[in-house]
């Protein structure tokens, strides 16, 4: 066990957990994160995705110890009213239909986003590499588009 510090959603918080415990099971059982989901266990569906330091990672292949000092973002801090401009997309566009995945796939357009304010198809085709088992990737890209219309890359 080691202590170690995280800046999570821009609150720092110390807890003591093994260094190489996956950042999903650190945010889910310690901090009692759940938006952050977990799916596959092997960084290849995309439900766990948070960002570090603005980039989209994959949490549940991520040691802790890694992210120690960084800055770490889940769909729970993406935006402290819930009203984040692709959360409103995702809602206007009826994307959820399980909705077990969209956390991340929310996240990895958040920094889809950011890096690029407005994607075309192939920048959302080529981004978007989570797994829907619904397969609501059509209206996951039309949300994309409607969020950047609106500034959702600020």
């Amino acid at each position: 066990m080691a202590t170690i510090t995280l800046d999570v959603n821009g609150r720092k918080q110390q807890i003591d957990v093994a260094p190489e415990t996956p950042l999903l099971w650190v945010l889910r059982e310690t901090l009692g994160m759940t938006g952050t989901k977990f799916g596959c266990g092997r960084g290849l569906c995309g439900s766990c995705t948070v960002h570090i330091d603005g980039g989209a990672i994959r949490s549940c292949v991520t040691p802790v110890e890694s992210v120690a000092g960084k800055k770490i973002t889940t769909i729970e801090g993406l935006s402290p009213d819930r009203n984040h401009v692709l959360q409103c997309a995702w809602i206007a566009e009826e994307v959820p239909q399980c909705g077990y995945c969209q956390s991340g796939q929310i996240m990895t357009a958040a920094a889809l986003l950011t890096r690029k304010p407005h994607p075309t198809d192939d920048d959302i085709d080529g981004a978007m590499i989570n797994l829907c088992r619904c397969g609501t990737y059509v209206r996951i890209r039309r949300a994309i588009h409607r969020a950047a219309q609106e500034g959702g890359g600020k």
